[in-house]
């Protein structure tokens, strides 16, 4: 993916398959990163990005998000799952026109292990997994999610509103995903 602006210098030009994981604890601003992100990703699909709230469901929190990150204005690329099992994004997935990015939040609520994890990434290798962890401090939390971060091509920390990237395709620069907050959140003067 071709990549600009802020998002080469975090991301490098990224492959449009693999796995991707976004960890933080509650609050630090992973829903907004998300949907930021999903947003942005829109420009580099032939049909949809899927975002699956599991955790949240459509909920109003979600709603927010959606609407501070202006989804509307992509709504024709962005399909929205309300607590979709596992299984039925797989079915979904094998239809024709099916989303290129599957956003999976939060991964804590998927019913996947380890085998289960692998067999959805080797049987939809061609797509682009984003998965969303809750996490312990600096850490994600539970060993799938951790077994998935030592897996994913593109490993996001979120912390007080910026997002720490590491990825196999270049970047690494911090990414802030509001600037307001994260500088409320790290004693920073605008």
């Amino acid at each position: 993916m071709e990549f600009e602006g802020k998002w080469l210098e975090s991301f490098g030009k990224p492959e449009a398959k693999g796995v991707w994981i976004i960890y933080g604890e509650s609050f630090h601003g992973k829903s907004s990163f998300m949907t930021q992100l999903a947003k942005y990703l829109t420009g580099f699909v032939k049909h949809k990005v899927l975002i699956n709230s599991l955790e949240e469901g459509k909920s109003h929190s979600l709603k927010l998000n959606i609407q501070r990150a202006a989804l509307g204005t992509v709504a024709d690329k962005i399909l929205l799952g309300n607590r979709q099992p596992i299984e039925a994004v797989k079915n979904r997935l094998k239809s024709r026109r099916s989303p290129e990015i599957i956003f999976t939040d939060s991964i804590q609520y998927t019913d996947l292990n380890k085998k289960t994890y692998h067999q959805l990434r080797d049987e939809f290798s061609s797509k682009l997994w984003v998965f969303i962890s809750q996490a312990d401090g600096k850490e994600p939390r539970g060993a799938l999610a951790k077994h998935v971060r030592f897996d994913a091509d593109v490993k996001i920390r979120v912390e007080g509103y910026k997002a720490f990237v590491e990825s196999r395709y270049g970047g690494g620069k911090v990414f802030i995903i509001d600037a307001e907050r994260a500088a409320a959140y790290w004693g920073e003067i605008e």
